[in-house]
């Protein structure tokens, strides 16, 4: 049973018995407020330099941790740290229930997306150095959680394929016929930037359309839609059936240019700017000449 995420704003993080006397009881202290507040002794040791993180908490299967709230831990600060490193040394060292998803750590799987200090950012690519303290870990907003940072992504990659993101073509030739499909170096750079979408669904969770229609293709769908619609490869006839699916009453015409999904993406694809230019192909598709 998942649930959606509150609003973490109010949430203070309560005693939590059970916590406390799990992985490292002897590295936690206590706040006067009631917050759990895991210091590691070791962590003291290193110059005295560490890093405040309060880490969203969530788990609906364990007694006395249904209620969202806010665990702090201080992790020793490392020069280059990130967001991801940070969390990682938390379960590695204060909470091994502590629950989040990784893999990469290079910005290409896009599975560490988190809300950082109020925005959507990728843990691997956000460094703790340019954040303020304490560091706030959320997860995504506008999904519902599974537990701690982890969020439930299949109504997201439900949309994507909406979109059928791959490559079609209307007469595929026979075996013995088939021939190496070109593309002019012009095209490939206009969907280049189209191209780099890593799937981490940062712009779907910032828009605050998808939040309030749930059937909203969102821009991370309409941008892969892009990058097949303007790819000369493809037939006019496959681009027009791709334009139908856009302009339907939930597609492109729901965008109301906010420009969030453009300022939180983490690979700058210029998304806002691929939804209005499959605006204006919708127009030109339906434009009639008397």
């Amino acid at each position: 049973m998942s649930t959606q995420q509150a609003e973490p704003e109010s949430q203070e993080a309560p005693k939590d018995p059970e916590m406390q006397g799990a992985e490292s009881p002897a590295a936690e202290t206590q706040e006067g407020d009631g917050a759990v507040d895991q210091t590691s002794t070791d962590a003291s040791e290193l110059d005295g330099e560490t890093v405040h993180i309060k880490v969203f908490r969530y788990d609906p299967e364990v007694e006395g941790k249904q209620e969202p709230r806010f665990d702090d831990f201080h992790v020793p600060f490392e020069k280059g740290m990130t967001v991801l490193d940070a969390v990682m040394y938390a379960r590695d060292e204060y909470d091994s229930s502590l629950t989040f998803r990784h893999s990469c750590r290079q910005a290409v799987c896009g599975s560490d997306a988190f809300f950082v200090n109020g925005k959507q950012r990728l843990g691997c690519k956000t460094q703790i150095a340019d954040l303020e303290a304490p560091v706030r870990i959320e997860p995504l907003p506008h999904q519902e959680v599974v537990k701690d940072l982890v969020v439930d992504m299949d109504h997201f990659y439900d949309q994507m394929h909406t979109v059928e993101p791959y490559f079609q073509d209307e007469d595929t030739p026979a075996v013995d016929d088939l021939e190496e499909q070109r593309q002019s170096p012009e095209n490939r750079e206009k969907i280049k930037m189209s191209s780099r979408c890593i799937w981490c669904g940062a712009c779907m969770s910032s828009c605050n359309i998808a939040a309030g229609d749930n059937e909203y293709l969102g821009p991370a769908a309409i941008n892969k839609a892009y990058k097949f619609a303007m790819d000369d490869r493809e037939s006019e006839e496959i681009k027009e059936h791709r334009l139908r699916i856009l302009e339907q009453e939930h597609g492109v015409w729901r965008c109301q240019t906010q420009f969030s999904c453009t300022e939180v993406c983490p690979k700058d694809i210029p998304l806002t700017e691929h939804i209005q230019e499959l605006k204006r192909e919708a127009v030109k598709k339906n434009l009639k000449f008397w």
